[in-house]
């Protein structure tokens, strides 16, 4: 059955409606260990996601749980510090509200970021990919309920995704700050677990890039809404069967930290063009 996001989140969206700075132009997700690009910008209001009615608590390590309005040169940004997953046990409709928080509050443009693990062996720990397209889209079936978008303009989308503007933005703005900006396919996996070295195989050997537990539901539905999406993965880890080392979030956050500098600049540029 199909959900009513307005009635769902009425008091929410009302809440944030009463107390924001201003309309917000660009939002930013922010994934494991990315949340200190925050800390570069001119935050103008910061407010827990806790004092919010009927936002789901953050339940990672990274992911503080924070809606930041912050100012960058001339544009006003919402930020996300901290997401909502499908393996902490919330639904779709939950997993997808930082997306729609954003469109209500007007934002046109969306920038999803998150930590994959490197399934390319050209990629290594440290390297930002930029999506081009996605792959395991095992979630289908809760995207329809909840907007009712058939499989076919789902795949139209998706198709039509890598030569959107906003990637366009992205690829012009690592030319300009001389970074190596990655570009693949992103796998989703709904987790918690990590990947098997068998699935990261059979991935592989359908062209996937990258794999991560979040971002591509949050795509289809901002393109539902007709916003503009991307999303720039973290290579924080060698997915399982391809490095020796056991997976850990450790992992995770200790190589997002480390690329921080360089995340940071292309993000700072990308919003300059934008």
């Amino acid at each position: 059955m199909k959900t009513d996001l307005t009635f769902k989140y009425e008091d929410l969206i009302n809440h944030l409606e009463r107390i924001i700075p201003f309309t917000p132009q660009v939002a930013i997700v922010l994934g494991s260990g990315l949340g200190d690009f925050a800390e570069s910008l001119n935050s103008v209001k910061s407010i827990s996601t806790t004092e919010l009615p009927g936002y789901p608590p953050s339940t990672v390590e990274g992911h503080s749980g924070e809606i930041i309005f912050a100012e960058s040169g001339n544009k006003n940004l919402l930020l996300f510090k901290g997401r909502i997953h499908f393996y902490e046990g919330y639904k779709i409709n939950e997993c997808i509200l930082p997306v729609y928080i954003s469109h209500k509050l007007g934002c046109s443009k969306i920038i999803f970021t998150n930590a994959a693990g490197g399934i390319n062996k050209d990629f290594s720990p440290g390297d930002l990919m930029l999506a081009e397209s996605f792959n395991g889209i095992n979630i289908k079936k809760e995207l329809t309920d909840l907007i009712g978008i058939a499989s076919g303009e789902m795949k139209n989308n998706l198709n039509n995704f890598s030569s959107s503007p906003l990637n366009k933005t992205i690829e012009q703005a690592a030319k300009k700050e001389n970074i190596d900006l990655k570009k693949g396919i992103y796998w989703f996996s709904k987790g918690p677990s990590y990947e098997t070295p068998a699935e990261i195989n059979m991935m592989a050997k359908f062209g996937g890039d990258a794999v991560g537990m979040s971002t591509v539901h949050e795509i289809i539905f901002a393109l539902s809404l007709g916003m503009e999406a991307a999303s720039i993965s973290c290579i924080t880890n060698y997915a399982a069967g391809i490095s020796t080392t056991k997976l850990s979030h450790e992992e995770v956050t200790e190589t997002a930290n480390r690329v921080k500098d360089i995340f940071e600049r292309l993000v700072n540029r990308i919003i300059s063009l934008t």
